[in-house]
């Protein structure tokens, strides 16, 4: 049995869960979010003791795999509209600074141009300082990815460590050619 499967997932104050067939669909002061789970297991919500069981039908392979996943994106999203998640982003280089204009990151960070990404309408950026990005969501996959691509765009580089990063990550800075001598 899935050790992560089998332990139900407690709905936290704030949170409505409501199961239509094989889409279940949270809603919190955070926002609403939907997932759509496979055949392979089954969902319930135990009202009584206010958490979300998931069952899976089979002891085969397929079903065993989709047991825990559906258990963590479940969990997940019960968090991501109660809590939130948020990720933070450095911007470290002389002259490299990052804005929000509207729904627009905007980068100097080096090139000719400056970078501009798209802010998504379900997350929320802000530039608290010009080399500190924070973004904020509900669903835990949309903030990751929004991170990852602007990291993507100017990544740390080893030598001097320029770039954009998470808050907290250790670059690795290598020596350069002239430790070689």
């Amino acid at each position: 049995m899935s050790r992560i499967g089998k332990k139900p997932v407690p709905i936290s104050d704030g949170a409505k869960v409501s199961i239509n067939g094989r889409n279940v669909e949270i809603e919190g002061p955070k926002g609403k979010l939907s997932y759509e789970h496979r055949p392979e297991v089954s969902v319930a919500v135990n009202e009584d003791e206010k958490q979300i069981v998931i069952t899976r039908g089979s002891n085969e392979r397929p079903s065993r795999e989709y047991h825990g996943l559906t258990r963590a994106l479940i969990a997940n999203m019960v968090e991501g509209v109660t809590k939130g998640y948020e990720k933070r982003l450095e911007v470290v280089g002389v002259g490299y600074l990052a804005a929000v204009q509207g729904d627009v990151l905007q980068l100097r960070v080096g090139y000719a141009n400056e970078l501009k990404q798209k802010i998504p309408s379900d997350l929320t950026v802000t530039c608290p300082d010009q080399t500190h990005i924070v973004v904020q969501g509900c669903d835990k996959q949309k903030v990751g990815q929004f991170a990852a691509e602007v990291r993507s765009l100017r990544k740390p580089e080893p030598y001097k460590g320029k770039g954009v990063r998470y808050q907290g990550e250790q670059v690795k800075i290598k020596p350069g050619k002239s430790a070689t001598k």
